[in-house]
């Protein structure tokens, strides 16, 4: 695991900025999130000091442990796919879950926030490329599963997330940022009521200057905060 994330989040940081002038953004728009999959505590502890207030996480499990030996003014959001019956831990855990693709999953969630006693925000994870491999609503359905998503009064819905196919090459992504883009914006047009599209996830560590080219919001950075992964 490298150990110079400090530096590593400030080359980052510097390389957001650029991407945003290039697209005429704020980049005081655009979170970075560090994504911990199989990160030790210390090194989110690390992050932390170094400025990071946003982590996304992918097993429920994981980030149970972490977030229990870690400070408490960060945010947390759930990226991974996401099992039903794990909702119940989800609600106490994390701020956002960002990978909702499916009704029965919004409404478990609805009811385990208001046993709870809140509100929690949520993404749509929107499957834009149709790999048969990947999570999410296909993108033709997504504005229905919206229009459901609504009726649940203790659950946010925040805006999109997705996860293009990989390539070794960045501009490959583009097509499908874009694609979420102009799913975000039909949407919004649609008004429904209680849906907010403020934030568009999607961009991670070797295409997210492309992503914020593109309108994101959130690009999930792992590898290039914390290294390869053991």
């Amino acid at each position: 695991m490298n150990k110079n994330i400090a530096a590593n989040i400030d080359e980052i940081k510097k390389r957001i900025a650029l991407s945003a002038a290039r697209a005429g953004r704020d980049p005081g728009e655009i979170k970075l999130m560090a994504v911990t999959k199989t990160v030790a505590a210390g090194h989110v502890k690390e992050a932390i000091d170094a400025g990071i207030t946003l982590f996304g996480e992918n097993y429920v499990q994981e980030a149970k442990d972490k977030i229990a030996t870690l400070e408490k003014n960060v945010q947390w959001h759930m990226i991974g796919h996401l099992q039903t019956n794990k909702s119940k831990y989800v609600v106490h855990l994390f701020n956002c879950v960002q990978s909702v693709d499916r009704m029965e999953l919004a409404q478990e969630l609805d009811k385990r926030a208001r046993l709870a006693g809140y509100k929690i925000d949520v993404l749509i994870e929107v499957n834009v490329s149709g790999e048969q491999t990947k999570s999410g609503i296909a993108a033709p359905d997504a504005i229905n599963l919206v229009k459901q998503f609504s009726a649940l009064e203790n659950i946010s819905v925040r805006g999109l997330m997705t996860m293009p196919p990989f390539s070794d090459n960045p501009e490959d992504s583009r097509p499908y940022f874009r694609a979420l883009k102009e799913i975000s914006r039909q949407i919004s047009e649609t008004r429904i009521p209680h849906v907010m599209m403020d934030e568009l996830s999607m961009g991670m560590t070797d295409d997210f200057e492309v992503a914020i080219e593109e309108g994101a919001t959130i690009v999930r950075i792992g590898r290039a905060i914390f290294g390869e992964r053991k």
